[in-house]
């Protein structure tokens, strides 16, 4: 049976979350008057990249709550254990703010989304939340794109598990080998796709990592993938005419 639907992951896939953290940390900062004491952009993201990380784990498995574990983040990145929750949330608000600022989708993202607007239905899954990835869809303009937007929070499980990438399916009302999941971390989106029975595309944008996943097709820019879904007869195109 042939791919009826794309589902896709959102962070660093169609919106370079990467480049938007980076950008709006660096900013908030310098607004707040503390840059000197994290070193370089980089450095400042990688620690709260760590920080983040390691907070959302515990989040994901039933510790505390989703806003929590942002005023966890907080304090421990600014090294202040005592913090209130509210001046935590007036500084993660802050920070939010800046983010934001710097938002903006990968360039290849709409022409393949046009490009597969006929063929495909669409929708998202990921391990973030509807409150955080329904608002950043709409600032975007790509909400109206997605039949269905399913994320971790609201689902009470996340990718790489198999019952999230079912549940998204199952929103769909398709079997999973009609699905095809493209992301960009090759074991959370890539293995965790293929091993719940979808076809699993690798979005490998910067081509510095391995070799990943047996079993998933890898490439390097949104612009393969109306090519890969139509001239590669596993994905259901009729061999020979397209």
């Amino acid at each position: 049976m042939p791919i009826r639907a794309v589902l896709w992951d959102i962070d660093d896939t169609l919106f370079d979350y990467t480049g938007a953290d980076r950008a709006g940390l660096a900013a908030h900062l310098a607004a707040e008057g503390v840059a000197e004491r994290y070193g370089a952009p980089r450095e400042a993201l990688a620690l709260w990249r760590r920080i983040t990380d390691r907070h959302w784990e515990r989040f994901a498995a039933g510790e505390g709550s989703f806003q929590g574990q942002r005023r966890d983040r907080v304090r421990e990145f600014l090294g202040e254990p005592g913090m209130s929750d509210a001046v935590a949330d007036d500084w993660f608000g802050r920070y939010v703010g800046h983010y934001q600022a710097a938002w903006e989708l990968f360039p290849d993202v709409v022409p393949a989304l046009d490009a597969l607007a006929q063929g495909y239905r669409h929708g998202v899954l990921s391990n973030s939340s509807v409150v955080n990835q329904d608002p950043k869809l709409r600032h975007l303009g790509l909400r109206d794109r997605f039949e269905v937007l399913v994320c971790a929070v609201e689902l009470g499980v996340s990718k790489p598990e198999a019952g999230a990438f079912l549940a998204a399916c199952e929103e769909l009302a398709l079997e999973p080998h009609e699905v095809v999941y493209v992301g960009d971390q090759p074991e959370i989106d890539a293995r965790g796709a293929r091993d719940a029975g979808l076809t699993a595309v690798w979005l490998d944008r910067d081509g510095l990592r391995g070799p990943g996943p047996e079993g998933v097709h890898r490439i390097a820019g949104l612009e393969r993938l109306p090519e890969l879904l139509a001239l590669d007869t596993r994905f259901g195109a009729r061999s020979g005419i397209r």
